[in-house]
């Protein structure tokens, strides 16, 4: 019966691609065009920050001159797509929006992206945390819906408790590479050390702009005793 019902909605109703609304055969899909168009980020690309690289430079899994040269908060970082026009509206769309219903492609592609990063022991999720100012404003923190999906897909627990945004502060687009880190300096919380400590967690955001946010949220719960920190995003900024 209810086969029968969701073939008779589909037929009223037909599925439509969550970028341009052409008709597809399945809910929550894109159409073949669309997706020829995402920028996935495949080997090679740095063994620790997950920036890809133009050339195959080696057989080996090599790391970025940054990260050879700085040290970073992060066991490792991992980004689905690349940040361009072709992922852009599908990003936006969900994040402002109130388009939820790309929530699944999205989870589905961090699920993918972070194989390097499940690979190994992982034993919480936490998103990127909202200001409540803005998460007012906003009504969903989009980083904490995609956050729920990809925990129910991997099956390893998320938390929302434990970081906290304790400072409004401009949106990260408005700043420049500088401004960033000033911007979010301080600007969040452990709430509750107990719920990190010893932990190996994946902070989970929709961009990687230049990693300011997610390096704060990062800097914060190691010192709250957190035993590794990874990042793990829908799309990356590579320009």
């Amino acid at each position: 019966m209810i086969k029968w019902l969701q073939l008779l909605f589909n037929f009223v109703l037909p599925p439509r691609c969550l970028l341009c609304g052409k008709e597809v055969s399945a809910d929550g899909i894109l159409c073949s065009e669309c997706f020829s168009r995402i920028n996935f980020i495949v080997h090679p690309y740095c063994k620790k920050c997950g920036k890809p690289f133009e050339y195959h430079l080696s057989d080996k899994e090599i790391f970025c001159p940054e990260c050879l040269s700085h040290k970073s908060p992060f066991r490792m970082c991992r980004s689905a797509v690349v940040y361009d026009e072709n992922s852009k509206k599908l990003i936006l769309d969900f994040k402002f929006f109130d388009h939820l219903e790309n929530k699944s492609l999205l989870a589905n592609w961090l699920l993918l992206a972070g194989k390097d990063i499940f690979s190994e022991s992982v034993d919480l999720l936490i998103p990127v945390p909202l200001h409540f100012s803005r998460l007012l404003k906003r009504k969903y923190n989009q980083s904490a819906v995609l956050c729920d999906a990809l925990s129910k897909l991997s099956h390893i627990p998320a938390n929302y408790k434990a970081l906290k945004k304790t400072k409004h502060t401009l949106p990260q687009v408005s700043c420049n590479g500088k401004q960033r880190l000033k911007n979010v300096r301080n600007a969040f919380e452990v709430t509750h050390p107990e719920m990190v400590k010893n932990k190996r967690i994946v902070l989970i955001d929709d961009v990687f702009t230049t990693g300011s946010t997610l390096k704060e949220c990062a800097r914060v719960l190691k010192k709250a005793g957190a035993e590794s920190v990874c990042a793990l995003t829908i799309a990356r900024v590579c320009d």
